[in-house]
């Protein structure tokens, strides 16, 4: 049974005339009757009556005509939905994200931009650290992901893109010494107790603070780590000690805690766009092209 077989059974019971139908079908009726022939035969059941005058559904006809119908218009949406993914207006797209990237408005204009542009694609968002979003995109488990700069080799099958700069902010308890300076810089940092995320997390932000400090001559002495930026400013505020993270927590406001710029040039991140390279997809490409309007007019 084809779907061609369908729509000559339902012009004919919807014509209840098989020349008439065969017209609206543009076929001869001769073929048309030998098909419906043919489609009883298959199906093991008589679909209509038939006499020289008139021609009648029987009820296996008329139960059989709903569920044609039915088919028809799924083959039909199906169809919809194909030339829809095509041009990038339907399917699913899955994003990952680092645990700074929301505070970004970047993100934000994004997100909202692409829902409102594509509504019938479907965004799943995963918020993950930057390594193993990367590790995902390679393995085909996300799409794309908004990371920040790894210290790690990329993978051959993985390409990053700079959406945005941002610079990197010291978080301080609201009394600390250095509190009342405009700006500090990182060697004034040494011998200061450190919150980090776990080395393990996957963070770029973990091996770049060590760069960092490295260069201005010592090694920071952690002592706490958290796995959550909020918990990171909160162990802050607490007195467990300072922490550097991107300047986009500083939205993050708590009692106890203050922000300030680091003076090192090189006290920067940048926020990327993370892709499998090779051949896209229109939902991809679709979403690439809008981050980089949303980048560019930022």
């Amino acid at each position: 049974m084809e779907l061609r077989h369908l729509r000559y059974f339902v012009a004919v019971a919807e014509e209840l005339h098989f020349t008439r139908a065969a017209e609206r079908l543009h076929i001869g009726q001769p073929p048309l009757s030998q098909q419906i022939q043919a489609l009883e035969a298959e199906l093991g059941a008589q679909l209509f009556e038939r006499s020289k005058r008139w021609v009648r559904l029987t009820e296996a006809g008329r139960l059989f005509l709903v569920d044609a119908r039915r088919i028809l218009a799924l083959a039909d949406e199906a169809a919809v939905t194909a030339r829809r993914a095509q041009r990038g207006e339907a399917g699913e797209l899955r994003i990952g994200f680092t645990f700074s990237t929301p505070f970004t408005p970047l993100f934000a204009s994004v997100i909202n931009g692409y829902r409102q542009r594509f509504p019938l694609v479907r965004l799943t968002l995963h918020e993950m650290a930057t390594l193993p979003q990367i590790e995902a995109i390679g393995q085909r488990t996300l799409d794309l992901g908004f990371v920040r700069p790894p210290e790690a080799a990329i993978p051959d099958g993985v390409t990053l893109s700079v959406l945005r700069q941002d610079p990197l902010l010291l978080v301080l308890p609201s009394g600390h010494a250095l509190a009342g300076q405009a700006e500090i810089a990182i060697k004034d940092l040494a011998g200061q107790a450190f919150v980090m995320y776990p080395k393990d997390a996957g963070t770029g932000i973990y091996p770049q603070i060590f760069r960092l400090c490295r260069a201005a001559g010592f090694v920071p002495r952690i002592a706490q780590e958290a796995g959550e930026a909020s918990t990171i400013i909160g162990l802050v505020a607490a007195g467990c000690g300072i922490s550097v993270l991107p300047a986009s927590f500083d939205r993050i406001r708590m009692d106890g805690v203050c922000y300030r710029p680091i003076a090192d040039p090189a006290a920067t991140t940048s926020l990327l766009l993370a892709r499998r390279r090779g051949p896209s997809t229109p939902l991809i490409d679709a979403f690439v092209a809008l981050a980089g309007e949303a980048a560019g007019a930022a």
